[in-house]
């Protein structure tokens, strides 16, 4: 198997960029439009859970815009049309917490779109975290 095919991995990446942005402006038209829209499609939240683009639409029509700072993204390329994209984030809103965040892209006819998502917090006191930039910036 093909893994971190540079074309693959540059495509992507730059997907992945746009998803963050999309995030940060609470902008859910592109948001919904980078989801597999499906009823396969599975998003786990810190407090919730959706199964279908339904519930992922329903969801997100009730968030507000917030702030992050991403770190330790791996993005990795299985063959030309999946990748997994795993990160850590901050919250300056989550003092003390890390957030820990994987998404399973595939590549369908109308693009990239995350088939499955998994975002949760835990505390940063765990051993071999990188520093919170929110507290401690580097």
């Amino acid at each position: 198997m093909l893994i971190d095919d540079p074309e693959t991995l540059a495509e992507i990446t730059t997907v992945f960029d746009a998803y963050e942005k999309a995030l940060l402006e609470n902008d859910s038209a592109t948001l919904d439009a980078m989801f597999l829209h499906s009823d396969a499609a599975v998003r786990y939240g810190v407090a919730e859970v959706q199964y279908g683009i339904d519930e992922v639409r329903r969801f997100r029509a009730l968030q507000k815009p917030f702030d992050r700072t991403l770190s330790r993204t791996v993005i990795t390329t299985y063959g030309r049309d999946t990748a997994i994209a795993s990160t850590l984030f901050y919250r300056h809103d989550a003092p003390g917490q890390v957030g820990r965040q994987m998404q399973t892209w595939i590549r369908t006819a109308d693009g990239w779109r995350v088939a499955a998502a998994h975002v949760s917090m835990m505390d940063t006191k765990v051993p071999g975290l990188p520093l919170d930039p929110v507290i401690d910036p580097a």
